[in-house]
């Protein structure tokens, strides 16, 4: 899909509103993350299942959407828009190569959120002639998690692409460690992704809270009993 496509396509509706300010926004990839995270407070998170075809992955979707439902969370499906909108999500993400493939239009009428990665100036232009539910910016910092053709956008990079979306919930993420969420939240950022700064920590329950504190201003529970 080229960007005259893009605009033809997002000129009279666009997709669903969602908050603002997203808030801790975890990217995981099993149902077991889902759960775990939605029972201590976690109110948006994203299943990415990779490279697997849709029969594999259907039982897990449906039982996550289910679960966020549950929750009242604000569940996104990374890719699997068709078992999405099957099984009502509240939304799918869709990366710049997804955009190729998948029918925007079909998501648009279910009514689902929709967010899309950006790791460019260009790509940006691209995502906001769509106008998605939300604008993810990466990789800020260098990342394990996943191979990236693209650099490192670093904090400026972020802030640029922060300010040139202000009609947009923004959403950062690549190599975002405990530490840097301070100077990436400084850029104006609604939202921060973690993937590894969660599903490797000693203890992923301490870190979550204070991710929940850092991000969102919620107490932690040992604040709670000073």
């Amino acid at each position: 899909m080229n960007l005259s496509d893009a605009a033809l396509f997002s000129a009279e509706k666009g997709f669903p509103a969602t908050k603002q300010r997203l808030g801790l926004y975890p990217v995981v990839d099993s149902l077991q993350w889902i759960e775990r995270l939605l029972t201590v407070g976690v109110t948006t998170i994203q299943l990415r299942i990779k490279d697997l075809d849709d029969m594999q992955v259907e039982p897990d979707i449906a039982a996550a959407i289910a679960m966020g439902k549950r929750y009242q969370a604000r569940l996104f499906i990374n890719d699997y828009w068709r078992l999405a909108i099957k099984y009502g999500a509240y939304g799918v993400h869709l990366g710049q190569q997804d955009l190729e493939t998948a029918d925007l239009a079909a998501i648009q009428r279910a009514g689902l959120r929709l967010g899309i990665s950006t790791h460019d100036e260009r790509e940006l232009a691209i995502a906001k002639a769509i106008r998605p539910s939300y604008i993810a910016m990466g990789h800020i910092f260098p990342t394990q998690t996943k191979q990236m053709p693209s650099i490192p956008q670093g904090l400026a990079g972020l802030k640029q692409g922060v300010d040139n979306a202000p009609d947009y919930p923004t959403v950062a993420i690549g190599g975002i460690s405990l530490e840097r969420v301070p100077a990436v939240l400084a850029t104006g950022v609604g939202s921060v992704a973690l993937v590894s700064a969660i599903t490797l920590a000693d203890d992923w329950q301490q870190v979550t809270a204070q991710l929940l504190h850092l991000i969102e201003g919620k107490e932690r529970a040992d604040d709670q009993q000073a």
